[in-house]
């Protein structure tokens, strides 16, 4: 039983890590555009929002691809240790960081996408 825990908060981590790069990928190439090309950041909220998104729907799918079964909830919990994560570096960064309806929206969107990246992990992975 311990090692099947073991087992499944590593799927977890590396899952967070895998969404973290996807993150950061995805936040140099734009940018890069922004700099670069003739772009400005009115856009960004939707880049974030989307890339959010993706970034926690990967990660619940890798911790759950380590579950036997519940793929929803681990999923859920990698979305969660990811934006938790992501809140803690803002609180760190930002002076003035304050906890509006666009941080609980993001959690939200989160927690839902991490399970809905879990509820596909479980199902679509190799039995």
């Amino acid at each position: 039983m311990v090692q099947s825990h073991s087992k499944q908060i590593k799927a977890l981590v590396i899952g967070v890590l895998v969404a973290y790069a996807i993150t950061c990928i995805v936040f140099l190439a734009y940018s890069m555009l922004i700099t670069y090309a003739d772009m400005t950041e009115r856009n960004l909220p939707m880049v974030v929002a989307v890339t959010t998104l993706l970034s926690v729907m990967v990660a619940g799918f890798d911790a759950a691809k380590g579950a036997e079964s519940r793929g929803w909830l681990w999923g859920m919990a990698a979305g969660l240790v990811y934006i938790l994560i992501l809140t803690g570096l803002m609180m760190g960064v930002l002076q003035r960081f304050a906890v509006d309806t666009r941080t609980v929206t993001t959690f939200v969107l989160a927690i839902a996408g991490g399970g809905m990246g879990g509820i596909l992990g479980i199902n679509l992975r190799k039995r």
